[in-house]
């Protein structure tokens, strides 16, 4: 056998649960070791219902929920006080180039979008140049949005 191509052996290794601080020792070749997660604390082997965080994933999960809470109470609020039709279009995340269309053929609050739609229809937004069924449909989207009843697409 060659002499000097073995690690280093260490009989009394330690290992530290970063979880629990639960330390134990081992034969291993590194003298320390910090593990995540050890049989003291996992949820298999304690029987507790816990969630085990793997780099913030339940964190960015409940970001989520609590994003989607917040949107949910904004649109209830704004279906109770009714949208504000005397808003700017500019107000509608649609694109700068499509507002400025709308607003060259006069519209200019988001109560006259809803007007020339109630109108006439879905003809009076898509005969504005630039403006096409995706954006009327982005403009229906957002309309429903703010607790508008606007008609689906004809």
């Amino acid at each position: 056998m060659k002499e000097k191509i073995h690690p280093t052996w260490y009989p009394e290794a330690e290992v530290t649960c970063l979880a629990c601080g639960t330390v134990w020792t081992v034969g291993a070749t590194y003298p320390e070791a910090k593990v995540d997660i050890c049989a003291n604390c996992h949820p298999f082997y304690t029987g507790e219902q816990r969630i085990v965080d793997t780099e913030g994933q339940v964190d960015r999960f409940m970001k989520r929920l609590q994003e989607r809470d917040r949107r949910r109470a904004e649109l209830e609020r704004a279906v109770e006080t009714g949208p504000d039709l005397s808003a700017a279009i500019e107000t509608l995340d649609i694109g700068k180039r499509y507002i400025q269309a709308m607003l060259d053929d006069g519209l200019e609050t988001i109560g006259d979008v809803f007007e020339r739609l109630s109108d006439e229809g879905d003809e009076g937004l898509t005969r504005i140049s630039g403006i096409g069924i995706k954006v009327l449909a982005d403009v229906k989207k957002q309309l429903r949005n703010l607790g508008l009843e606007v008609p689906e697409i004809d």
